[in-house]
């Protein structure tokens, strides 16, 4: 399965981010990690799940889209909350901003378009979790494996 996302959509991209009527819906997302349900917290949740990859910055602008009024802090400290608890996964690629996701539970890299920031998710390739296992581990149970591949996406090639 391969998600993928960028600041800005283009139409040959297609969204296969989690759909809330195949799993828990979103209030019991919350009430099970053990987090109060609020409007808010709703609406950064259907951000984050409509838009794989975004920035805190640009889930905050779909949030006032959605309810109007929230600000930054509210919803960086709603993120990392939700991170906490694993209900969402935050990306760091190197030089680029953190990003969110709400693919969690599996073992998945992702692809970055040097020129346009362009995302894609990445299944593992080989095995069912072949980065897992490190030649010398030095004592870790190791549990995750962060890998992001780096290159130029069509458009950018050009």
């Amino acid at each position: 399965m391969v998600h993928s996302s960028a600041v800005t959509s283009a139409p040959e991209q297609e969204h296969l981010a989690h759909d809330p009527t195949e799993h828990q819906s979103f209030e019991q997302q919350l009430r099970s990690s053990g987090l109060q349900v609020t409007a808010q917290r709703l609406a950064i949740m259907e951000a984050v799940t409509a838009s794989p990859h975004a920035t805190a910055e640009e889930l905050t602008e779909f949030v006032r889209g959605k309810i109007g009024s929230i600000s930054r802090q509210a919803v960086y400290d709603t993120l990392g909350a939700f991170a906490d608890k694993r209900l969402i996964r935050r990306i760091q690629p190197t030089g680029s901003p953190t990003r969110f996701e709400d693919r969690v539970g599996d073992n998945h890299h992702h692809l970055v378009c040097r020129g346009c920031a362009l995302i894609f998710d990445i299944d593992c390739a080989v095995g069912s979790t072949p980065c897992l296992e490190a030649e010398q581990d030095h004592g870790f149970e190791i549990d995750e494996a962060e890998v992001v591949y780096w290159g130029r996406c069509p458009n950018c090639q050009g």
